[in-house]
């Protein structure tokens, strides 16, 4: 089985849609993780909204610590927006990186279409990995 590990710079928006959708869609992958160094208290409410309408409840989701056991752990690691942000997390593991606005402080709409690029590029990846 394989573990991907989504991480993005607060681990409260996009990797944990992601980690929804990969969850969600019972892929031969094992459940994913979402993580960051440096995590926010909550996931973004705004993102937990904007998953129920695709009937994917992330409201138990915490954001986590990266460490580089979780890393060494995965058979792949994702970041999100890595190059579009000031700081990337994950600098001190290869990744592959999905440039991803940061939904925090968007409005819904634009909270959607974030989930909706992710959704896209989660359904790419279950179809390279399967």
């Amino acid at each position: 089985m394989k573990t991907i590990l989504f991480v993005c710079v607060h681990n409260a928006g996009r990797s944990q849609m992601a980690a929804g959708f990969l969850n969600a869609s019972c892929p031969p992958i094992q459940p994913s993780r979402s993580s960051n160094p440096m995590p926010t208290e909550h996931v973004n409410p705004v993102v937990v909204e904007a998953m129920l309408e695709k009937h994917i409840d992330i409201r138990g989701s915490q954001p986590k610590v990266l460490a580089q056991e979780m890393a060494d752990g995965a058979h792949q690691v994702i970041t999100m927006g890595c190059s579009i942000e000031e700081a990337c997390p994950a600098t001190f593991m290869l990744t592959e990186d999905w440039e991803l606005d940061d939904p925090a402080g968007q409005s819904m709409d634009k909270v959607r279409r974030i989930r909706d690029q992710i959704e896209q590029k989660v359904n790419e990846l279950i179809t390279r990995e399967s």
